[in-house]
């Protein structure tokens, strides 16, 4: 589990690194999405990358560990409004997202470990395309649960899909980076 710890912070970096960029060149006008709407940015990524692993051709030149990315920083993004609410105007400096960024990161990171070490990284033995599609069966999840305003009667909350989501797209990327 050590190797899946290192190259889970080495993904984590990347995905970090281009979330404090992109606050940087627009703030943090994303505070402003409902948890619909991410739930909305993340389908459309997850759904490129199906259309990417299903067609030979690709009109647009950037693959799925861009796409993977973008999920991720959504499903941090989407935590952090659960927590904090949505807002009418943006309201964090970078910092203060750098900060919520890593607060999330670290929990969903310590789910990972703990289901890591029941499963026996049974993920490592999985494809691309069955991550990418455990990805879109969450989404439809979540999508549900927000028809429900958010209730469950027995299942997991909104926050676990996010954090699973997460964990998957760190795991195809870690496939994508071993080949």
């Amino acid at each position: 589990m050590q190797d899946t710890s290192k190259q889970y912070d080495a993904v984590i970096d990347t995905c970090k690194s281009l979330f404090v960029k992109k606050m940087s060149d627009y703030g943090s006008a994303w505070r402003i999405l409902r948890l619909p709407s991410l739930t909305d940015q993340i389908f459309i990524k997850a759904q490129r990358i199906r259309s990417l692993q299903q067609n030979d051709v690709r009109k647009i030149d950037e693959g799925e560990a861009s796409e993977f990315i973008g999920i991720i920083n959504y499903c941090i993004m989407a935590l952090i409004q659960l927590e904090k609410g949505v807002v009418d105007q943006p309201d964090l400096s970078t910092e203060e997202a750098k900060e919520l960024y890593e607060k999330h990161i670290a929990i969903t990171k310590q789910l990972m470990e703990d289901k890591n070490h029941d499963y026996g990284e049974a993920w490592r033995d999985m494809r691309v395309s069955s991550l990418t599609d455990l990805i879109l069966q969450k989404l439809l999840r979540v999508k549900q649960i927000e028809d429900n305003k958010g209730k469950t009667l027995v299942s997991e909350g909104i926050d676990a899909n996010y954090q699973d989501m997460i964990n998957y797209a760190i795991f195809a990327l870690i496939h994508l980076n071993e080949k």
